[in-house]
C-alpha cells in the first residue's frame, strides 16, 4: 500500500498544492481586491499613465499565467486519485462490471455507448418507482451495449494487428 510521507513528494508538487490552496482562500480573495482599489485609487496620482495600467496588467497576466499551470497540475492529481478511489470501490464491489476500471481512458464514442446504458437503467429504475416498486435490485447494463463495444474492440485489435503486419 502507498505510503503518503510529505517527504517523497516533490518540492513541485507540494508548491503547487499550497498555492491552490492559497489561492482559493478568501483572505486570497480580499488582498487581491485590496490590491486593486489601491491600485484605482492611486490612479489619479499616476495621472492615469499608460504605466499605471500597465503595472495592474501585466501583474495580473503573469500571475494568471502562472496560476493556471498550477490549478492544472493540482486537478490532474486530485483527479487522478479520485479515479484510483473509484477504481478500488469498483473493483471491491461483489458483482461490479469490472469493465468499468479505467474507462476514462476509453474513446468518447464508446464512453457515450456505456453511459447510454446507465441512462436507460436510470430511466427504468425510475419508472418502477413511479409504479411503487423498488429500485434497488442489481441488473444487467446495456446487454447490447456491451456486446456492441465488445465488438468494436476486436475489431480495433484485428485492425492493429494486420497494421502491424
Amino acid at each position: 500500500m502507498a505510503r503518503h510521507s510529505s517527504s517523497s513528494r516533490t518540492w513541485f508538487t507540494r508548491f503547487a498544492k499550497s498555492t491552490a490552496r492559497a489561492a482559493g482562500h478568501p483572505a486570497t480573495f480580499c488582498a487581491a481586491l485590496a490590491i486593486i482599489v489601491i491600485w484605482a485609487v492611486s490612479g489619479p496620482l499616476f495621472g492615469f499613465s499608460d504605466t499605471w495600467q500597465l503595472v495592474i496588467n501585466t501583474g495580473t497576466t503573469i500571475i494568471t499565467f502562472l496560476m493556471v499551470f498550477l490549478i492544472q497540475n493540482t486537478q490532474n492529481r486530485d483527479s487522478e486519485a479520485i479515479q484510483v478511489k473509484l477504481d478500488e470501490l469498483i473493483r471491491s464491489i461483489d458483482g461490479a462490471h469490472l469493465a468499468l476500471l479505467d474507462l476514462e481512458e476509453l474513446e468518447e464514442e464508446d464512453l457515450q455507448r456505456i453511459s447510454k446504458g446507465y441512462r436507460e437503467l436510470a430511466q427504468q429504475a425510475r419508472k418502477e418507482l413511479d409504479e411503487g416498486k423498488s429500485d434497488t435490485d442489481v441488473r444487467e447494463v446495456g446487454s447490447t451495449h456491451r456486446k456492441e463495444f465488445s465488438e468494436r474492440q476486436r475489431r480495433k485489435k484485428a485492425h492493429a494487428k494486420r497494421a502491424k503486419d
